[in-house]
């Protein structure tokens, strides 16, 4: 019996061998498994699983690209998200004809197919014995097969490209040879190596860089002091991961580890620059941001390209100069600006060049300065126009001149305090202005024209005067106290829309006086695209909302493609000229008149939630559309104007006028919007009320300081005293100033569901001192 049993154990064995060796070129069944064997190829839509489902290894196209990619993606989030990839420089053209292959030197080759055979992309090689396993951490290893061995011959954790794993190291291996650093993404579409990477401090500091074409530094997370990067200070306080330095001779590294090991977090370097973290909310099924690094997108070098500046309070950020015209319009339609712009009209290197003027701004990089042999600014424009390759000058207590491309300008608000300058930009003459012989035949051709159409156009005045008269003095009464004008007449009550107050989220404002001496503000909306009965509804409707701290919409026109509001105009201008522009005269808001304008605001919006027939969420909360009176009462403007775009106000804001700095997360990461998105850009408006700064601001050394980071800093530290504007000296109640900053905070919290309601409570202490989702709140 046992003779027996030896034999049949034998043939087993033999058996085995034999169907190792004489069928090595098998392919992946459609059974999942997260090992590639020696002689196994991966092809078409063939993968590999991780043990445990949390990634997935195979071909994938980005976009609309139809360019294929052998990556590694999170096989748990619906969202297609890749956390590497191997063939960034050479895409496929077709996965069906590709091979993922590991060769019988324990290599991984891959191959396309057709028309010829050619290697893609290949790994190191390895041992006969090796193979080919996919991590449930997201990591490629080629080791050995035998399971005592812990050899690894090649893994993809020593190959990142723009996602930084947990239990991966970024840094360098002087022994191995290795220096592990992430790379953007050169677009949404396009995985090959763009133009920024995050990289450990060369020189063995424990700190990571931001770099732009890995030569120029614009972001550093600063030292490591064994808890917290001293840049990244909201790391103090419960933060999400396990950090884990080691240096010595021969090492330089950092990894780190979730402390909640059932979340999927994502530690990305943007193809933006930007360096952004986040977590999947398998809720809503989508990425939450958490995080972004630097906060602001201009900090980013070269972020839009050559001839273009950026500004962090418009949407989008970048923007081509005057006379420049995007050079990649369809990079610039899908987000990116990298490209920058271009000429629309060449120098012609002569006397016809001329200069557009810019004021407040940073200037651009790489300035040529000339110190003794200019002393004004005439020479130094003169000076620029004799040499074509200049671009820009400056002249503050000296001339500076810009040859090539202009880089990295950036634009400040008008109220922003800043060490901001004037820049005039080369431009040929025709950009700013006609040529002479144009203008003088323009001339001439509109005084024949005037002359001969006299005595018509003297005809029609006369006998449309009467009616224009009355027109202009009331409008017609459509719906209670709202009014229906016509264009012409707010045209003329606005002299031409020449006397422009300001620019909304939806367009430009301007000042009109109606003939019975009523003082109105105007507004053009723009990108509307609504029919006008259905404009008319929603417009009567607005105009039976009426609240004291709401702006009062006396009328609107509708006529063909023109869109116009008409609100009553408030003598004391907008909130940020007293927060921010105090240098154009504007009086110093007291404590007391900050802390009423505060509940005023919360009512109006409380109002618009939860007091209308259809709760109406504002979706732009900023200082420049908040009102005040003459009596300093604050009125909440441009209410309504999600409700009048209509289904497409998300895109609007978000895409083309959404004010960076007071979204929230819930935008960037595409989720609904409700009226909590309100309540969170309530808490910053209600931290630059006590500061008197925009929370985003330059410190005397110029660093930028983001004010909510201080704000609960200093609430642990029960030392609130010191966020107050400097202009009130500390005169301010005690209690309402810590009052204000809890609501503030309490008012920014990531997720929607940890913020309060806008709906006012009876008591505001009780509902502080709770902490449950869902607690109402009033100031």
């Amino acid at each position: 019996m046992a003779g027996t049993s030896m034999k049949l154990l034998h043939d087993f064995i033999f058996l085995l061998i034999f169907s190792l060796f004489s069928f090595p070129k098998l392919n992946i069944s459609a059974a999942a498994t997260d090992t590639l064997f020696r002689g196994q190829t991966l092809s078409g839509d063939q993968t590999l699983v991780s043990r445990y489902g949390n990634f997935e290894l195979g071909f994938f196209s980005p976009g609309n690209s139809h360019r294929y990619y052998l990556a590694i993606w999170y096989k748990k989030v619906s969202v297609r998200t890749t956390a590497w990839v191997a063939n960034r420089d050479k895409p496929l053209s077709n996965p069906s004809s590709s091979l993922l292959k590991l060769t019988t030197t324990g290599k991984l080759v891959l191959l396309q197919t057709a028309p010829n055979t050619t290697v893609i992309w290949s790994s190191e090689s390895a041992s006969s014995a090796a193979i080919a396993v996919l991590g449930d951490d997201g990591n490629l290893v080629v080791k050995d097969g035998n399971s005592s061995s812990q050899t690894t011959y090649w893994q993809s954790f020593d190959h990142p490209t723009n996602t930084y794993l947990p239990g991966a190291k970024l840094g360098y291996d002087k022994f191995a040879g290795i220096n592990r650093f992430l790379t953007s993404w050169r677009s949404s579409d396009d995985p090959s190596p763009g133009l920024f990477s995050f990289e450990i401090n060369p020189r063995g500091v424990s700190q990571f860089f931001l770099y732009s074409n890995r030569t120029h530094e614009y972001f550093t997370t600063g030292v490591w002091n064994g808890k917290i990067f001293s840049g990244v200070p909201e790391m103090r306080s419960n933060y999400f991961f396990n950090f884990n330095y080691v240096a010595n001779a021969n090492v330089n590294y950092f990894s780190f580890a979730v402390r909640d090991k059932s979340a999927i977090t994502n530690f990305m370097l943007d193809y933006d620059g930007q360096m952004k973290r986040s977590q999947w909310d398998n809720n809503t099924k989508q990425w939450v941001l958490y995080g972004v690094l630097p906060r602001n997108p201009c900090d980013v070098y070269g972020i839009c390209g050559p001839f273009s500046s950026c500004s962090s309070t418009t949407s989008p950020f970048c923007q081509c100069l005057r006379g420049f015209k995007p050079r990649l319009l369809e990079e610039w339609n899908s987000g990116g600006a990298s490209s920058g712009c271009s000429r629309r009209t060449s120098l012609s290197c002569d006397e016809n060049d001329d200069f557009d003027m810019l004021f407040g701004v940073q200037m651009p990089t790489n300035p040529h300065q000339l110190v003794a042999a200019v002393r004004s600014a005439k020479q130094c424009g003169q000076t620029c126009l004799k040499n074509c390759s200049c671009t820009a000058y400056s002249f503050n207590s000296g001339c500076v001149l810009w040859f090539g491309d202009l880089l990295n300008l950036k634009r400040f608000s008008a109220t922003a305090k800043s060490n901001s300058a004037t820049l005039y930009i080369r431009l040929a003459a025709s950009e700013l202005r006609r040529p002479k012989e144009e203008w003088k035949m323009y001339k001439i051709v509109v005084v024949v024209l005037t002359i001969a159409a006299f005595a018509v156009i003297a005809c029609i005045l006369l006998a449309c005067a009467f009616r224009k008269r009355k027109a202009v003095g009331t409008g017609k009464q459509i719906s209670g106290s709202l009014l229906l004008f016509d264009y012409r007449t707010i045209k003329r009550a606005t002299s031409g829309f020449s006397q422009k107050l300001g620019s909304g989220s939806f367009g430009a404002v301007f000042k009109g006086v109606l003939q019975d001496g009523t003082v109105v503000a105007v507004k053009k909306l723009e990108g509307f695209r609504q029919g006008e009965k259905q404009f008319r509804m929603e417009v009567s409707t607005l105009g039976m909302i009426q609240h004291v701290n709401l702006v009062r919409l006396r009328g609107f026109c509708s006529e063909s493609d023109k869109r116009l509001l008409i609100y009553d105009c408030m003598p004391n201008g907008s909130l940020d000229l007293y927060l921010f522009g105090r240098n154009d005269g504007s009086e110093t808001l007291t404590w007391n008149q900050r802390f009423n304008i505060a509940i005023g605001i919360a009512r109006g919006l409380a109002y618009l939630h939860e007091k209308c027939r259809e709760c109406i969420i504002h979706c732009d909360i900023k200082p420049e559309n908040i009102l005040l009176d003459t009596n300093l009462c604050p009125k909440v403007a441009d209410f309504g104007m999600a409700k009048l775009i209509g289904r497409e106000f998300s895109r609007v804001l978000t895409s083309m006028r959404g004010t960076f700095g007071y979204l929230a997360p819930e935008w960037i990461a595409g989720s609904a919007i409700t009226p909590k998105a309100d309540v969170y850009s309530f808490g910053l408006l209600l931290l630059e009320i006590v500061s008197g700064k925009r929370n985003s601001n330059m410190n005397d050394d110029g660093e930028c300081v983001y004010f909510p980071l201080l704000v609960a800093t200093k609430l642990y530290e029960s030392d609130v005293l010191c966020l107050l504007d400097e202009q009130l000296k500390g005169e301010a109640n005690l209690e309402e100033l810590e009052r204000a900053c809890r609501v503030a905070c309490w008012c920014i919290q990531d997720h929607e569901l940890w913020r309060p309601t806008s709906r006012r409570s009876r008591s505001y202490s009780k509902h502080l001192r709770r902490s449950k989702i869902g607690d109402e709140i009033s100031l």
